[in-house]
């Protein structure tokens, strides 16, 4: 018996001994070669003179015996400008890089671009370049350069103007002081970092035109998941704040998104509310909400309120006009905190103690519709808010406060939450299509913000149906 127990025990340790069963046989073939995750590695438009993120492809070795790749290295007059980590490993070139059978590696790329002098983006290109068993593979890699200007903790105290051309990137804040107007160009974009926010004491002239919004947003770039952009990610950067003492405000073709807390026109510490007029301006992807009103005075023409975490619309005090607009919300990264339009301090029931006139708003010819409750307050008995010929998610009935309105209506827009696509505009089947008053229809409100005329038998909401073509 002590014999078989030491022979088992030779056995065991004799098979413990033995290669794995990963052949680490080396092949030397030609023909078994690398191959990669992607042929052209696009880290997108990043800023010049700033580090990119960092980016990844996989380099795959399909073959049953393991490979080893002579040389690595970046290739081209760009190729300074590219950072490598090939396997875990930081360098410039790389040589007896090994990939088991049927295994792969990861390759890491960053990088810092140089200025380009230009005011549209420059595509930078290198070559990476694999050479294992005396045949060459290449990955390009693309970075799009884009310079911008910065402005750091900027406090504008005399009238100014930003001009169109290079991206403005605001680091921490830009403030208007009292008694100074900022006049921003058609065209101009406004990108904020983490954390920033702009404030308007004083007055802001931002006035762009069709096919040149003027762009307030978060300042990255690219994609949060495959075809997943930054662009409709809220809580980016802070948001816009009217303060008390800012006068005469006028936002017509702005692209406002990507905030934390939306725009807040705040009146509440001054002698007289604060006001803001629109013309075919979307507001859209905030963390709480994208509008906030509070003693202000609001006038929105042919405008888009759209995905906010806390309903879209707060209107407190003040008197409002709502004119052709639409207000919708498909909110991605949170539940929803509250109905699409909301108001307080209307009547007795609702009063702040500020002394101050009740709210007074005025919606026609608008769509409210999208998940959740449309209205915060079902009845506007005692209240000066008036909804004429409105497109509602609720189903309810007509008085004096809700005048020849369409209840429980789906507008059909095309927007596609679950494909992260959203877009406000009506398909052929809506409801809305040539269902608004065009004796409600304002004249800042005669065309929408892709310059297409209402005409005489105009559709609810800030769009102007457009039939598909086949």
């Amino acid at each position: 018996m002590k014999k078989v127990l030491t022979w088992i025990l030779a056995a065991v340790i004799a098979a413990a001994s033995l290669p794995s069963c990963i052949d680490d046989d080396f092949t030397t073939s030609p023909s078994e070669v690398l191959a990669f995750s992607v042929d052209t590695l696009n880290m997108g438009v990043v800023f010049t003179e700033e580090p990119t993120t960092t980016h990844r492809f996989v380099v795959y070795n399909h073959s049953s015996k393991s490979i080893s790749i002579s040389n690595i290295a970046m290739t081209g007059e760009n190729a300074d400008l590219f950072r490598l980590n090939v396997d875990g490993f930081a360098g410039t070139e790389f040589s007896g890089v090994e990939i088991r059978g049927n295994d792969s590696i990861f390759v890491l790329v960053a990088a810092t671009l140089p200025a380009n002098g230009q005011t549209v983006p420059v595509n930078v290109d290198a070559t990476l370049s694999f050479t294992t068993n005396g045949v060459q593979q290449q990955v390009v890699v693309r970075a799009t350069g884009r310079d911008v200007t910065r402005l750091r903790a900027l406090t504008i105290t005399a009238n100014a103007r930003l001009t169109a051309g290079k991206p403005y990137q605001v680091f921490d804040s830009l403030v208007v002081a009292p008694n100074a107007t900022l006049t921003i160009d058609p065209g101009v974009e406004l990108l904020f970092h983490d954390g920033a926010y702009m404030v308007v004491r004083g007055s802001l002239q931002a006035v762009g035109q069709v096919d040149k919004e003027i762009s307030f947003a978060g300042d990255r770039t690219g994609d949060v998941i495959t075809d997943v952009s930054f662009d409709i990610m809220s809580r980016q950067w802070l948001g816009m704040f009217f303060t008390s003492t800012s006068r005469a405000n006028r936002m017509d073709f702005c692209h406002v998104r990507n905030t934390v807390q939306g725009v807040i026109v705040d009146g509440s510490l001054g002698d007289q509310p604060v006001d803001l007029s629109m013309i075919n301006t979307r507001m859209r992807n905030s963390g709480d909400m994208v509008l906030e009103a509070y003693h202000a005075n609001i006038a929105a023409y042919g405008c888009e309120f759209a995905e906010a975490a806390n309903g879209c619309v707060y209107l407190h005090g003040g008197n409002h006009t709502f004119n052709h607009c639409t207000f919708a919300n498909y909110y991605l990264f949170s539940a929803l905190g509250g109905p699409i339009l909301q108001f307080w301090h209307l009547n007795a029931e609702s009063d702040d103690q500020s002394g101050r006139a009740f709210t007074a708003a005025n919606f026609a010819n608008c769509i409210i519709y999208g998940n959740g409750a449309d209205l915060s307050h079902g009845s506007f008995d005692d209240t000066n808010i008036y909804l004429r010929r409105c497109l509602l998610k609720s189903n309810g009935e007509d008085d004096d406060h809700f005048i020849a309105c369409l209840w429980g209506e789906d507008p059909l827009y095309y927007t596609v939450r679950s494909d992260y696509y959203f877009d406000y505009r009506l398909r052929p089947d809506s409801p809305a299509i040539g269902a608004a008053d065009p004796a409600l229809t304002a004249p800042q409100a005669a065309t929408d913000r892709y310059g297409l005329t209402r005409g005489s038998q105009p559709d609810l909401g800030a769009y102007v149906f457009v039939a598909p073509q086949e």
